[in-house]
């Protein structure tokens, strides 16, 4: 487990990745993650897949077109 610090950055908040967190990510400074949210309440940071964002942009697309049925199986 890798602890880090979450700071004031004007309105918002940002995290701090340490050289160790970057280097797992394979990712650098100005690289794009995405952070999901798992059904139990964690969240996975993960480097930019260009695979990995073609299927959450057609899941979101899905999602949209099929809301009103979405909401009433929820």
């Amino acid at each position: 487990m890798i602890e880090t610090k979450i700071r004031k950055v004007g309105n918002s908040a940002a995290m701090t990745l340490t050289t160790e967190m970057l280097a797992i990510l394979d990712a650098k400074e100005g690289d794009t993650l995405y952070v999901v949210r798992g059904d139990d309440g964690t969240l996975r940071i993960m480097a930019h897949d260009p695979s990995v964002a073609e299927a959450l942009a057609a899941a979101e697309t899905v999602m949209d077109e099929n809301r009103d049925l979405l909401a009433a199986l929820a």
